[in-house]
């Protein structure tokens, strides 16, 4: 039987001298006995997996509002793209791979409903602003919860690569490093894979300057960009890209957001104001209806304040729920019966 401590000693005797050894962990903010089989990152990736905020991203936009087609990317289908990624990187690397995969499957945990646009319209209407980061540390702290009430008391590490996997901020682990260019590498490709299969570009009006670089299709270009990272990062004690990989990366995110972003086909106006009435409503209503919000939620008001918990209750919200709420609370029965 291989036990805590000998998976403890593999990592010293197996992983690069920088990385991230489970046994040296910067800890819980709230103590606990070791596990006899499981490492303590390994603990934390099993407890992200059986989240209940895991399993909603399965109903929340990645970029195509309410796409019709089964193969169209989720916030979930998304979330295992970018795990895929960071652990292919931290094998090659010698890294940890159970806490790369532990941040990489908790990155967009406080991700909202509609995708990013959810996000912007809930930073305009809250006022403490929102961003999605900082969410997911807010649900892996406070929020997500056993049937103890025990939250999920994630390790350091974890929590740091999660709040830091988005904006200027870099996380202290090469690990967490890891699992920011990969997001960045997924979202670009996977919505670029998207857009053709939606009919919105195709593979002829990419930049032909990345084709040429760094690959003709998803498969080649991810490839290309995974293997730019492991060579420009191996023996180093901090995670690179090459500046040509870099160059060509930021070709495609200006193409992306130029031809599919703000496209008025994916992003239609009429959409966007439907979203933004959908989210502005529901969180007027539980600003003015506290009562109806969940009893977890009311207890949590008296300690946070009563727009943080709104706020909560909206982004944790999927695409779905969202619009069958609304419905309920401002379409008339009598309007929903015609057809």
């Amino acid at each position: 039987m291989i036990l805590r401590e000998d998976l403890e000693k593999l990592e010293y005797e197996k992983l690069s001298p920088y990385a991230t050894k489970s046994a040296e962990t910067k800890g819980r903010k709230i103590l606990e006995d070791k596990d006899e089989v499981r490492t303590e990152f390994q603990r934390d990736r099993d407890r992200i997996i059986h989240s209940k905020a895991l399993r909603r991203l399965m109903h929340k936009t990645q970029v195509f509002l309410a796409p019709e087609g089964d193969h169209f990317r989720t916030r979930l289908t998304h979330t295992l793209e970018v795990s895929q990624i960071a652990r292919t990187i931290a094998r090659a690397l010698s890294l940890n791979e159970d806490l790369t995969e532990a941040i990489a499957l908790g990155h967009d945990l406080g991700h909202t409903p509609f995708g990013h646009n959810g996000e912007d319209f809930l930073n305009q209407k809250h006022p403490g602003g929102f961003s999605h980061n900082v969410q997911s540390l807010r649900v892996v702290d406070v929020l997500e919860k056993n049937h103890s009430g025990r939250t999920m008391n994630l390790t350091d590490e974890v929590r740091d690569g999660i709040v830091n996997h988005s904006g200027s901020a870099m996380p202290y682990t090469l690990e967490g490093q890891i699992v920011k260019f990969s997001d960045r590498i997924a979202y670009i490709n996977h919505d670029i894979d998207d857009a053709i299969r939606g009919g919105i570009i195709s593979e002829n009006d990419i930049p032909k300057e990345c084709i040429e670089h760094i690959g003709y299709d998803h498969r080649s270009r991810i490839n290309f960009l995974v293997k730019d990272i492991i060579k420009a990062s191996d023996g180093k004690d901090m995670i690179y890209q090459s500046d040509e990989a870099f160059k060509y990366m930021n070709i495609l995110r200006d193409y992306m957001f130029e031809a599919v972003y703000r496209n008025p086909i994916v992003k239609q106006n009429a959409e966007l104001e439907k979203i933004q009435t959908l989210i502005f409503s529901l969180y007027d209503y539980f600003m003015q209806h506290p009562e109806e919000l969940p009893a977890e939620l009311q207890e949590l008001s008296k300690k946070d304040g009563l727009n943080e918990v709104v706020k909560d209750f909206v982004a944790g919200m999927t695409d779905r729920y969202a619009i069958n709420l609304y419905g309920e609370l401002f379409v008339p029965a009598g309007w929903k019966l015609r057809r």
